[in-house]
């Protein structure tokens, strides 16, 4: 049983979160999961003010322009001048 989870395991720009399931062996049984975000500090610039945030990695990638996902998202966010320093 899982007594304590960090406050915060959330992704800032898309809310991505924990999520919970099941571990399943062979004989069918299931035990508690938990799935948690791979979460980084980015010291992001927003509108000319740099800011530390809690981003995902494919948030982090979205930001830096090296990710080919979510093309329209990334236009969206180029469009409120946001960059990571």
């Amino acid at each position: 049983m899982i007594s304590y989870l960090p406050m915060g395991m959330k992704c800032e720009n898309c809310a991505k979160g924990i999520m919970y399931g099941h571990n399943v062996s062979h004989s069918k049984r299931r035990t508690r999961k938990i799935f948690k975000p791979n979460l980084h500090t980015a010291k992001v610039m927003i509108g000319g003010t740099v800011k530390k945030m809690k981003l995902c990695t494919k948030c982090v990638r979205l930001l830096k322009g090296k990710s080919t996902r979510g093309l329209k998202k990334r236009e969206a966010i180029e469009a409120q001048q946001v960059a990571v320093v």
